[in-house]
């Protein structure tokens, strides 16, 4: 392949790893990045502790990208987490496996990673250029604003790579929306995934529990029952929970105007024992006492109890179990798609190839959120942007010797 050059847009996970894929069959790679600084999206990722993928076996593992699990299987059986982890520890980054199946570096952190490996890059002789974004295309050639002016380039193969539309201040702004919409490429509208949601709180409320988590909790939408916990906020509420059922919610938002997330706040018991501990409680305790005695549902709880179903106070003990059992918290909006852990939308499945190439522009590959699929939180999303981005480099390089 000597001589073949591979334009690489995009400096996050996919791109980087799509560069690497790449450089490893011998061609030239350019990887351009808007922001000052690669990978500013992972890590940011890595600030709590970097997830970077999902120890849970397959089919299991692939069937979390719901309808676009299919499309993405290849990759994801070609590079999934057993691949993504032994990647990891070829950059001198053990990982472990947390009580909940998640995957993380013993650093905890993304930093190490990233160091090591664009060491790695450079060493494959990867061009890591910053401060180009990408602005369109002038005929055959790719056209950059730098702080230079206007750098026009020509490449054998493109990989596109650049975000969806969620933490825009990091580099995923989704301005490549309008540019590839003009060459025809069929695309999603974006949506906010892994979100928070909005519901109007009583003053009184978010004075005392704003910030404060709901555990243990099981809560049931359209996607069934999950147990876990979630935070309340000032807007409405947050956390892995709500997460887990975002998708469902989000949709019947835009169905219906609302969404309903069903809490049952008393996971341990069954409505009989709830309602029998309920009626042993003295006629003269208070309301919070009855809850906390006969339920044991905390100030948190009973005050969320109390803000739903300001009734509850005047229900019989079998009625106030069933109500404790099924809290139906009505979710007005998601929040801004900015604030989104990651998005929906972009380019239409049906738009590219068996190898992530644009149907309506050869030579130009897709990878990472830029693609519409979705998935939840747990080291899912990073692993999809790991393994298509290593599958369009890949594809770039079968293009140019064929």
């Amino acid at each position: 392949m000597a001589g073949a050059r591979i334009g690489i847009i995009g400096g996050g996970p996919a791109g980087l790893m799509a560069a690497e894929a790449a450089a490893g069959q011998g061609a030239e790679v350019v990887v351009f990045e808007a922001m000052p600084t690669l990978g500013r999206k992972l890590l940011m990722a890595g600030k709590s502790g970097l997830n970077i993928t999902h120890s849970e076996a397959e089919p299991a593992f692939t069937g979390r990208y719901g309808a676009a699990s299919a499309r993405l299987s290849t990759a994801l059986a070609e590079f999934g987490g057993p691949a993504l982890r032994v990647w990891c520890e070829g950059l001198g980054i053990k990982t472990f496996v947390g009580s909940s199946g998640r995957v993380f570096p013993e650093v905890m952190k993304a930093s190490p990673l990233l160091r090591g490996w664009l060491a790695r890059l450079a060493g494959q002789g990867v061009s890591l250029r910053t401060r180009h974004r990408w602005v369109g295309f002038d005929g055959n050639a790719v056209v950059f604003e730098t702080s230079d002016g206007r750098q026009v380039e020509r490449f054998d193969a493109l990989v596109l790579a650049l975000g969806g539309a969620s933490w825009p201040r990091l580099g995923s702004d989704g301005r490549w929306t309008g540019i590839l919409a003009d060459s025809g490429v069929p695309l999603t509208p974006f949506r906010p995934a892994n979100c928070a949601f909005e519901r109007a709180w009583s003053s009184i409320f978010i004075e005392r529990f704003a910030g404060q988590p709901i555990k243990p909790v099981v809560a049931t939408s359209a996607i069934g029952s999950v147990p876990g916990e979630f935070v309340i906020s000032r807007w409405g509420v947050e956390g892995s929970l709500v997460y887990a059922h975002a998708a469902a919610l989000r949709d019947a938002i835009a169905r219906d105007g609302a969404a309903t997330l069903t809490l049952d706040l008393v996971p341990g018991r069954d409505v009989e024992r709830l309602a029998r501990d309920l009626s042993r409680q003295p006629a003269k305790a208070s309301f919070a006492n009855r809850l906390r005695k006969g339920a044991g549902l905390d100030a948190v709880k009973a005050g969320l109890l109390r803000e739903v179903a300001p009734e509850a106070a005047s229900l019989p003990p079998e009625a106030l179990a069933n109500l404790i059992k099924a809290v139906p918290l009505v979710l007005a909006s998601t929040r801004p798609m900015e604030e989104a852990i990651s998005v929906a939308g972009g380019v239409d499945l049906a738009g590219i190839d068996e190898n992530f190439m644009l149907r309506q522009m050869p030579g130009v590959f897709v990878a990472g959120e830029m693609l519409d699929w979705e998935a939840p939180t747990g080291g899912y999303l990073l692993t999809a942007c790991f393994a298509t981005g290593r599958a369009a480099g890949l594809a770039a390089a079968r293009y140019i010797r064929a």
